[in-house]
């Protein structure tokens, strides 16, 4: 099975994880890297370890930039994007069955003036459907209501319409419910003491309920609690940090990112470029072993749209 990769911002993690993870991704699948292959030989110089042979680099037409390592740059920023739109055309003409991204640096892109926040953004906009931010494990998964946007403009994002047609495409993923959604304000408004927008939030998840016949949300749930004792599986945060802070601070180096809602199947990992370790030998390869594998495993079942079980390896 091939698996398209774009490989990020060259200044960052990204292809140390690219090819010290090679010898047991190939073992499970054809990486295509969209990059080109001079540019990835320079990296292992620098990085001091040995490059593999049966490499397959497709070059995204990019001016090749310099590596500077953690360090921002349009440049850099240019190239990511094009080695992303390399691995998506990869995708969509069918010779690859799926996309999996390593980390881009989204000032690197607005320095490249590439229009969109990150890869999601991008999404939404290339295929004009409402792509879906979704990060987690096995034990847990968490929607994103709002992921890229100023806290300040994430009240009035919540709207019952809005929210209703968010939960409806996100159901038919939900395979362990009930999935909890959380309110916006502390104590999930406090009877409106503390805000109002849960009452848009629990009317959309009664339109929802009712629509599809049976229970399949619950909420609004008071955030700081949420995630203690409920046992769920599955929650919806209204803001980018509402639902990662719990899920990175308990699953962080085996946490994913993938897109729903799209017509192709797209994972990521689930974190930065790190400039702090960029080029230092230190970068952890655990969540891109993880996203490839749900990538396969996507692609495997792609008509169910099922997400990574319990079934589902996480080691090698």
């Amino acid at each position: 099975m091939k698996i398209a990769i774009s490989v990020g911002d060259i200044n960052g993690i990204g292809l140390e994880i690219l090819l010290k993870s090679h010898q047991k991704i190939s073992k499970i699948c054809t990486p295509l890297y969209c990059i080109d292959k001079p540019l990835l030989k320079k990296a292992a110089r620098i990085l001091d370890i040995k490059i593999p042979k049966n490499l397959i680099c497709i070059s995204p037409n990019a001016k090749i930039p310099e590596i500077i390592p953690a360090t921002l740059t349009k440049e850099s920023g240019a190239y990511s994007y094009a080695s992303f739109l390399c691995a998506l055309n990869l995708t969509q003409n069918k010779q690859a069955k799926a996309l999996t991204t390593l980390p881009i640096h989204k000032k690197a892109w607005q320095l490249a003036n590439i229009p969109y926040a990150g890869h999601t953004e991008a999404f939404r906009d290339l295929f004009k459907q409402d792509a879906i931010m979704i990060l987690g494990s096995p034990k847990l998964y968490v929607a994103l209501f709002t992921d890229h946007i100023p806290l300040k403009e994430v009240p009035n994002k919540i709207t019952e319409e809005s929210l209703t047609s968010f939960l409806l495409n996100l159901a038919p993923h939900i395979t362990k419910t009930p999935c909890g959604v959380l309110g916006l304000n502390p104590h999930a408004g406090d009877l409106g003491v503390l805000g109002n927008e849960e009452n848009a939030i629990k009317q959309a998840i009664h339109c929802v309920n009712e629509q599809l016949g049976k229970e399949i949300f619950i909420g609004p749930l008071v955030p700081d609690t949420a995630f203690i004792g409920k046992h769920l599986k599955y929650y919806v945060a209204m803001y980018h940090d509402q639902g990662l802070i719990p899920l990175k601070t308990l699953y962080f180096k085996e946490s994913i990112n993938f897109t729903l809602n799209l017509p192709i199947i797209r994972t990521s990992v689930d974190h930065g470029t790190a400039f702090d370790i960029a080029y230092h030998n230190k970068a952890n390869l655990k969540s891109y072993f993880n996203a490839i594998k749900e990538a396969i495993f996507r692609s495997k079942n792609s008509k169910k749209q099922t997400m990574l079980t319990k079934n589902t390896p996480l080691k090698f």
